[in-house]
């Protein structure tokens, strides 16, 4: 178990100033695969500049028996300092929302559950489990939608490079969010968006770094026009043959 930050820290004792014996979990995600991503090699592309995001606020998820329009308000109050903390703002489930929920999220929670910390109080996914079924139809919704996206995209750009690179760039998160997401729906954990990628390259029979190449971006800024119109052809017959195969994917 990892030992709680001092911020999360901070969130709990807000939480159960607020909601007292009516507070039941809090969880954070989403820290373990942004390490595992910034210590994985970089790509081409992103070598060639030296521009990165800030780190992203800290995602939690908190669950409370009940949920009234005064706690909302109290918590309203106490969020500008929990932003100033590095903290997102918390996602809010009453109890049993979780589990019905599941169905309707199964790529949001889906992810959660694949890589959280428990902060404090009970483990809410304990017993619980996306559908592979649930996952795969959200993963053919989110294939199809970024395919579209893509080729939308590149039709504003007008053809220009550096319309291209911002679309890639832009573009890059949700597609590794998608690509681990389908890792899952395999039965392949893994916190590494590079793996997820290397592991759809060998499903899609693809030259390594295609994908890869795109993955890493998702922790860039900008990329140079010249890389952009390199980049996109391959991306987007990757994205193709993507959607091509959970189209087709049948649990085996």
């Amino acid at each position: 178990m990892t030992r709680p930050l001092d911020h999360l820290s901070m969130l709990e004792r807000g939480l159960r100033d607020i909601f007292a014996d009516r507070f039941q979990s809090l969880v954070a995600y989403g820290q373990n695969s942004r390490q595992s991503t910034a210590d994985s090699r970089q790509s081409p592309a992103a070598s060639t500049h030296a521009s990165h995001p800030p780190p992203a606020p800290t995602p939690t998820m908190v669950i409370v028996e009940s949920l009234a329009e005064n706690d909302l308000r109290a918590c309203a109050e106490a969020a500008a300092k929990w932003h100033d903390a590095g903290l997102a703002t918390p996602l809010f489930l009453t109890a049993g929302e979780l589990e019905r929920s599941l169905d309707t999220f199964p790529l949001e929670f889906g992810a959660i559950i694949a890589d959280y910390i428990l902060v404090a109080g009970r483990d809410p996914f304990e017993g619980l489990a996306v559908d592979p079924a649930d996952l795969r139809r959200a993963c053919e919704v989110q294939a199809r939608s970024h395919l579209l996206h893509l080729r939308e995209g590149f039709l504003e750009t007008h053809g220009r490079g550096d319309g291209v690179a911002v679309l890639i760039v832009r573009s890059a998160a949700p597609f590794a969010a998608l690509l681990a997401s389908i890792a899952r729906l395999q039965g392949l954990e893994t916190r590494d968006q590079t793996a997820a990628g290397r592991h759809a390259e060998r499903e899609l029979q693809l030259p390594p770094g295609v994908v890869t190449e795109v993955v890493q971006l998702a922790h860039v800024t900008e990329i140079s026009a010249a890389d952009a119109m390199r980049i996109f052809p391959a991306y987007l017959d990757a994205v193709e043959r993507l959607t091509r195969y959970v189209d087709g994917w049948s649990e085996r």
